[in-house]
């Protein structure tokens, strides 16, 4: 019994494999240019570049603001003390 269900199943398995093949022949599939894809990705790769840059010039900007805002508090507590 087993083995005439495995028989049905590959049998099934196969037509559907070849009903899926003549399917796909008459079918008519969009296709993009590799010029088009190599501009997507060219332009993909620029534009996580520039918010690279963008986030590493916000941040060191802000860093830079921390550090002389730190710097001009610890003047003002020295000219206390004094």
């Amino acid at each position: 019994m087993a083995q005439n269900a495995l028989c049905v199943f590959l049998f099934l398995c196969f037509y559907e494999m070849a009903l899926a093949a003549e399917s796909h022949e008459s079918a008519y599939c969009y296709k993009i240019e590799p010029s088009t894809m190599v501009g997507i990705v060219i332009g993909d790769v620029v534009l996580t570049v520039l918010i690279v840059i963008t986030v590493y010039h916000c941040a060191s900007r802000r860093r830079r603001q921390r550090d002389e805002a730190d710097k001009v508090y610890m003047n003002v507590r020295a000219n206390c003390k004094a």
